[in-house]
């Protein structure tokens, strides 16, 4: 059925008219077309503002990609930053996918990394274990913390039809608000917003650890946190692809109705996505304290479960995907140290976001363009 168009004022106007019309099948080629054309789009529209405030354009983008992929030192700092992102992505795209949204893996991620501290300065295990026990026991830790706070709006949307959004976003502030408790009161270091230093058997390795021996990786940063990020893709993509559980997902986010039709049980499916999907941010959560800051601190995370959700969007919930996608927004990240005002990578993901947004209109709807009969033939027609 095609939607009404306007109606041009009489005597004027242009001789046709615009009209959305649903589109029955979108063919295969558009939706990765759409993609290119709302990054050409989102980078031009950054352009332009730069150069309304005064930047060069064409200067800010080559720094971007010079001080995030230039050099050896450059991508392994880019691999770091795009560490959190991949997991946190992975949570999203695996929530999105069921038409979950997930908006709070921030939360989760702030909370895998409050329990998988728990391990360390509690501690859970005992002290001096070696890193064989502790990293295996920080990793549950921050899965399981990330995957009981995912679990609370699953809870409230089966229980009592409560919108996830709202529920994932209030979430987020009380994690926050939970991880300054901590770290300026009983985990506090001196009074200062963090935890005392975790031992080294806490610490997950880094490529550095190897420059005695390979002296070409002396100042890598690379950690394992890396490795657990692409194996999780890769599991996430088996579960999602070639597993019963991920059919039922799949079919879920396609057609819920025809889902409940086929006897899928979608409150207990809804419960296990929000836990997974929390479970992926908390391992985030996890890799960043275990892997870069070595403690629990206040605002360790620049946003890594907020940049997640455009992440999950480019790479159109496609798990493997997620990789390259986050590993471009690590570098992005990455070039916000360098780059006054620092502001300006936020200020383009944002706009890619809004651009990603609006370009799924003509996923569902294509343009149709209707000529206007002219007056003097719309009035011979009524006369005859």
């Amino acid at each position: 059925m095609t939607a009404p168009g306007r109606r041009l004022p009489k005597g004027g106007g242009l001789p046709w008219t615009l009209r959305l019309e649903p589109r029955l099948a979108a063919p295969r080629w558009l939706s990765p077309a759409l993609t290119a054309g709302a990054l050409v789009l989102a980078l031009a529209i950054s352009a332009a503002i730069l150069a309304i405030v005064g930047a060069n354009p064409g200067k800010v983008f080559l720094h971007i990609v010079s001080s995030s992929l230039g050099s050896a030192g450059a991508i392994s700092d880019t691999l770091v930053k795009s560490t959190p992102l991949i997991l946190t992505g992975l949570a999203c795209s695996l929530a999105f996918r069921m038409r979950l949204w997930n908006i709070g893996a921030e939360g989760q991620l702030l909370l895998g990394a409050w329990a998988a501290s728990a391990v360390v300065l509690v501690p859970l295990v005992p002290a001096g274990a070696p890193a064989i026990v502790v990293l295996p026991a920080m990793l549950v830790a921050g899965f399981l913390g990330g995957a009981l706070w995912g679990l609370i709006p699953g809870l409230l949307r089966t229980r009592f039809g409560v919108n996830e959004i709202i529920a994932t976003l209030m979430l987020n502030s009380i994690a926050f608000a939970w991880i300054q408790y901590w770290v300026f009161g009983p985990w506090t270091e001196g009074g200062f917003q963090m935890s005392k230093r975790f031992s080294q058997e806490a610490w997950l390795p880094r490529l550095s650890d190897l420059a005695a021996s390979i002296p070409a990786l002396r100042g890598l940063t690379v950690h394992g946190g890396f490795l657990i990020a692409l194996v999780a893709a890769g599991v996430v993509w088996l579960i999602v692809q070639r597993s019963a559980w991920g059919y039922e997902i799949r079919l879920i986010g396609d057609n819920s109705r025809a889902a409940r039709y086929a006897g899928i049980r979608i409150a207990r499916n809804v419960l296990l996505v929000f836990a997974v999907s929390g479970g992926l941010a908390g391992i985030a959560g996890m890799a960043e304290i275990s892997g870069v800051v070595h403690r629990l601190q206040d605002n360790f995370s620049p946003g890594y479960g907020y940049t997640a959700i455009i992440v999950a969007y480019l790479a159109k919930f496609h798990p493997l995907r997620v990789v390259p996608v986050a590993i471009l927004f690590g570098g992005l990240i990455l070039a916000g140290r360098e780059i006054q005002p620092s502001g300006v990578p936020a200020m383009i993901q944002g706009i890619i976001l809004f651009c990603l947004i609006a370009s799924e209109v003509f996923l569902r709807y294509r343009v149709g363009i209707t000529r206007r009969m002219p007056a003097a033939a719309g009035h011979a027609g009524r006369r005859g």
